[in-house]
């Protein structure tokens, strides 16, 4: 009887240590095929851009290909959301920002929670946004423009690609005392071709468009950051010209399915980092305006603390605001 029991006792522990030892051996071996990295916004946006730079070089470390798949729509919730029902395997990773992952919580019921439904990777760049017009507007300046909106009420046109860029313009809107009409798009590519076209006034804009600005074809006239960008040290900051609550956290990161095996977070974690490090893609994405996060944040613990104080800071402002999606 006492052998018979050791014998179940020890077969009853093999059996228990499979699970464990067949997640040991997933990480191990991962990954054996193609990766997935969703972008919740159109081609051409600032996830989709940053994302591939840095893909395209994960994968050499990787060994596998990354596959870029852009699901736009509803303010990036329909991509993220398709993100957090994935398999948590490492087989799709989420490329995605501060609008994305914590503002839209305040704007939307959404069917997943942006805090506990996914595996923080990394942070990948920070970013400023720039205040861009179609180059017929009369004004030389951000005061200037200012006076020809307050006397041109809603008669402009604004683009908003993300909750992200409606609350800039709320903000500027509400600090200067002016209005305009929002108009949604799906990306930034189709709201740059319109103000090209003359077709929209305004666009709170990423920094990889100022090479319009510079060619003459549209205009600048503020930065969202704290410092002027090198690459356009002409453009005030908001700050500069007395605005200096006319700002928001721009960040863009990875992130996972919850649930993925902390060893493929950090197997992932690691090609991310070979990425950010590698000088091609610095300079590729300091072209861009984008700043990449210091080496020491570029952990999923940081990227966890990041989100949550995002969220502890943005979601009252955003109630205390009173603005709602539209």
């Amino acid at each position: 009887m006492k052998l018979a029991r050791r014998k179940f006792l020890h077969l009853a522990a093999s059996g228990a240590a499979v699970p464990a030892i067949s997640r040991v051996a997933k990480a191990q071996t991962y990954p054996a095929r193609p990766i997935t990295m969703i972008v919740p916004i159109g081609a051409g946006s600032v996830s989709d851009v940053v994302g591939r730079v840095v893909a395209d070089r994960m994968a050499k470390s990787l060994g596998q290909p990354i596959i870029i798949e852009n699901v736009s729509g509803a303010d990036g919730s329909i991509g993220v959301g398709r993100a957090a029902r994935a398999t948590p395997n490492g087989y799709t990773i989420l490329c995605s920002g501060t609008s994305a992952m914590v503002l839209n919580a305040a704007f939307y019921s959404l069917p997943y929670d942006v805090l506990k439904d996914f595996e923080p990777i990394s942070p990948l760049t920070e970013f400023s946004e720039v205040l861009f017009a179609r180059k017929t507007i009369p004004a030389k300046d951000l005061n200037e423009l200012i006076v020809w909106l307050k006397a041109n009420p809603n008669k402009a046109l604004a683009a908003i690609t993300t909750v992200g860029f409606r609350l800039l313009n709320m903000f500027f809107q509400n600090k200067t005392g002016t209005r305009y009409t929002l108009v949604p798009y799906r990306g930034g590519a189709a709201a740059m071709q319109d103000l090209l076209a003359g077709n929209i006034d305004l666009w709170f804009g990423s920094t990889d468009q100022l090479s319009f600005v510079r060619a003459g074809s549209i205009k600048a006239y503020a930065v969202t950051g704290e410092m002027r960008l090198t690459s356009a040290p002409d453009v005030p900051t908001f700050g500069e010209m007395g605005l200096p609550a006319v700002s928001y956290p721009g960040w863009l990161a990875l992130f996972a399915p919850s649930g993925t095996p902390k060893g493929v977070i950090n197997k992932i974690n690691t090609a991310v980092v070979d990425a950010l490090a590698d000088p091609a893609v610095k300079s590729r994405l300091a072209d861009l305006g984008y700043d990449v996060f210091p080496r020491e944040r570029q952990t999923p613990e940081a990227l966890g603390a990041l989100q949550k104080a995002d969220a502890e800071k943005w979601w009252p402002i955003i109630k205390e605001f009173g603005i709602r999606a539209e």
